[in-house]
């Protein structure tokens, strides 16, 4: 039933103009001026967070990359669709556009968050998307670059989840010597966070 709507949603979505702007490569310059016109009369963000999951994964990474700038520069445009965004989270399956999507969470469960922010998730449920972000996280087809970002999602998290501090210290110890040099340093950046991880963030 999942596959049939996505695929009549799909099949719509090939008219969307937006759809043929991001058809070809972006340069950053671009990015940055879709991402300023993002608007209900243009095309929304919850256009761009389904246009990740579109079947060519080239396009799903331009949407995804019009959409992380979209959450960090016109914040008001991503919060009345961000309980959406967090929905949708959990089943992205496109490295490219996944690379985003984590750097988006990482953005909104950092410690500097807007207070609006802050609200959305300390109010949402949040257990389903430890275990995803974890599950990514030992996940050996996974690149580094995601990984390091689910690294800051779940440190930011551990405000939230007294429980997440042990379990991360266990899995980054485990994964420290079958990672890139990239990675430990990550990693002695996040037990720095977890070590002065005292008073909660989320409120």
């Amino acid at each position: 039933m999942c596959n049939l709507w996505q695929n009549i949603y799909f099949s719509l979505m090939e008219n969307h103009p937006l759809l043929e702007t991001i058809k070809t490569t972006l340069q950053k310059n671009k990015v940055e001026k879709l991402a300023a016109i993002a608007s209900e009369d243009t095309f929304s963000v919850k256009d761009l967070i389904d246009l990740s999951f579109y079947h060519d994964e080239q396009i799903g990474f331009r949407a995804a990359w019009i959409l992380e700038n979209v959450c960090s520069s016109h914040q008001d445009r991503f919060l009345p669709h961000s309980l959406y965004f967090l929905e949708k989270f959990p089943l992205q399956r496109n490295f490219s556009a996944l690379r985003h999507f984590v750097k988006i969470l990482a953005f909104m469960t950092k410690k500097n968050a807007s207070p609006e922010i802050k609200e959305i998730i300390h109010d949402y449920d949040t257990d389903h998307l430890v275990e995803v972000v974890f599950s990514w996280l030992i996940d050996e087809k996974v690149p580094v670059a995601i990984k390091s970002h689910c690294l800051n999602i779940l440190a930011n998290l551990n405000t939230k989840h007294e429980w997440i501090k042990d379990e991360l210290m266990e899995t980054m110890d485990f994964l420290v010597d079958k990672e890139s040099i990239a990675f430990f340093a990550k990693v002695k950046q996040i037990r720095k966070q977890l070590a002065g991880s005292r008073e909660p963030r989320i409120k």
